[in-house]
């Protein structure tokens, strides 16, 4: 088993990530939805990875190093067209980082993601998107103060801190509300059935 080469192919995948992302960035085309051919990205690099995965187990900094694993994190944070590959990375990330081998920020936002996809509360804020208003907001969590704690615990800072950050962040990158708030909201939960996130 090839550990290093394994390591440059997750990374070439996260490449693909961000380099297709910057160009939608670039071209306006970020905010309008989910983009297809992002989509196609996301599905194909869920695919490899998961393929890798069943070979090596979750590619964790002891097998593949620092480098990888974050970008496996990424891909697998990306796969939101693939819930049954979201939910059996979160298990796997779990015991990765009980045993020290992950990120434990990784899982926090893993976690709230499968948990927003899921129409869940999530547990550290870490997932927003637009509201009524206009603004980036935290998708809906449990409980500020708890919120706060456990973001606290794993060494992020604070929700208030963090609305902040990603508010000047959509901002830098030209995002845009979109034009018709209920309508976005009812496509968003249309695509979560059409791919199994909900019934």
């Amino acid at each position: 088993m090839n550990y290093e080469e394994i390591a440059e192919k997750i990374i070439g995948l996260k490449n693909a990530d961000l380099a297709l992302r910057d160009k939608l960035i670039k071209s306006g085309q970020i905010s309008n939805g989910y983009n297809e051919e992002m989509n196609e990205l996301h599905n194909r690099n869920a695919k490899s990875l998961n393929e890798i995965i069943d070979i090596i187990g979750y590619p964790t900094t002891d097998k593949v190093g620092k480098e990888a694993s974050e970008a496996t994190w990424l891909v697998i944070q990306h796969s939101i067209g693939q819930p049954d590959f979201m939910k059996k990375c979160v298990k796997l990330l779990e015991i990765a980082v009980s045993e020290n081998k992950a990120n434990s920020k990784n899982l926090a936002y893993l976690a709230d993601r499968v948990a927003v996809c899921e129409g869940k509360a999530q547990l550290y804020g870490t997932q927003f998107d637009w509201d009524e208003n206009g603004e980036l907001s935290p998708n809906d969590f449990d409980d500020l103060t708890k919120v706060n704690q456990r973001r606290k615990s794993i060494g992020l800072n604070s929700l208030e801190e963090q609305i902040d950050i990603i508010r000047k962040q959509a901002k830098n990158e030209n995002q845009t509300p979109p034009t018709d708030f209920k309508k976005r909201k009812e496509e968003i939960e249309q695509w979560k059935k059409s791919v199994g996130w909900t019934k």
